[in-house]
């Protein structure tokens, strides 16, 4: 095959990565993972420092942010303190505001490359959304999503509800690119799941919503973050090899982990109760650990780096 200068430019970017990866690794004693792994689920830290922290803690070369809208300076100042770590940032905001559609617009002007993670009160098929995933498609931008019909504490609420009829959403805006993340996405890999529980245990029972969606809609994604996407991975070990086979250009490696060092110190997984099966543990450390038991070295590169640079457009680092 001819090697294209943009063949080349990606290999030694990947190369360089892979460098960094590996020094950072042996300086601070993080999981060496074999390669470049960029956290495309990473919300921006109090500090300048604390993100990068938590990236070399957890062995991870680079990260994809997901902020606030109004981001761009700090995420400016980000990649001058640390050139190369910080490949892109998507913008969020509260979809129930009437100008959310323009903030969201003016972010991704002020160089934003995505709309996420989107976490409001309302329903997935509401006008709300649908109004965001029209203008995702009209400006070439992934959209990411929080799906969650189960509470974590009594007054949390429910946030983008009604994943069970999403396609409906898929068939109507079929030049958007979907995210989808969190506890109903990741539980409905099962098909007896039934909004009952948030991070339901046990074997999963194969021809689950999510599985199904993410081989049929070519514009739908999963993005492996947080204690639900690690739930769904690890639940049923004779089921995961396989879905991550089946979708493996179809999933994105992201941490949503909130501990403090990338070793799991200080508060896991946001102080959710829901959560505890994972407190006290990095969250990017336990996916990667699965990913890595599961799936070949090839596939394990296409969730933890190609995928991302593929869906999200990122810069290489």
């Amino acid at each position: 095959m001819m090697l294209t200068r943009r063949h080349f430019t990606g290999a030694l970017a990947a190369a360089a990565a892979t460098h960094a990866a590996s020094s950072a690794s042996a300086q601070t004693g993080a999981p060496d993972w074999g390669g470049p792994i960029v956290d495309c689920h990473h919300h921006p830290r109090r500090t300048l420092e604390a993100n990068t922290a938590h990236l070399d803690g957890a062995g991870l070369s680079n990260a994809m942010l997901l902020a606030r809208a109004g981001y761009a300076d700090t995420f400016a100042q980000l990649r001058d303190k640390y050139p190369g770590r910080y490949l892109g940032w998507f913008a969020g905001t509260d979809v129930k505001n009437p100008d959310a559609a323009k903030i969201l617009e003016d972010n991704i002007k002020a160089g934003a490359i995505g709309f996420g993670e989107l976490k409001s009160h309302v329903e997935a098929a509401g006008p709300e959304l649908r109004k965001l995933y029209a203008l995702a498609a009209e400006l070439g931008v992934p959209i990411l999503v929080h799906f969650q019909e189960v509470p974590h504490t009594p007054t949390e609420g429910t946030f983008a509800t009604g994943f069970k009829n999403f396609e409906a959403i898929l068939k109507a805006y079929p030049k958007t690119t979907f995210i989808g993340h969190a506890d109903a996405f990741w539980a409905n890999v099962s098909a007896d799941y039934a909004n009952q529980e948030a991070y339901p245990p046990g074997k999963i029972e194969r021809g689950g919503i999510t599985d199904k969606l993410l081989g049929d809609y070519p514009n739908l994604y999963g993005d492996l973050a947080a204690n639900s996407g690690n739930n769904a991975l690890s639940r049923d070990p004779s089921f995961t090899g396989d879905f991550l086979k089946r979708h493996q250009n179809k999933l994105i490696f992201g941490s949503d982990c909130s501990c403090a060092d990338g070793k799991g110190g200080g508060i896991s997984q946001a102080n959710n109760p829901a959560a505890a099966r994972i407190a006290g543990r990095c969250v990017a450390r336990e996916t990667l650990t699965v990913l890595k038991k599961a799936v070949t070295p090839q596939i394990f590169r296409k969730l933890t780096w190609e995928n991302a640079h593929k869906v999200y457009k990122l810069k290489k680092a």
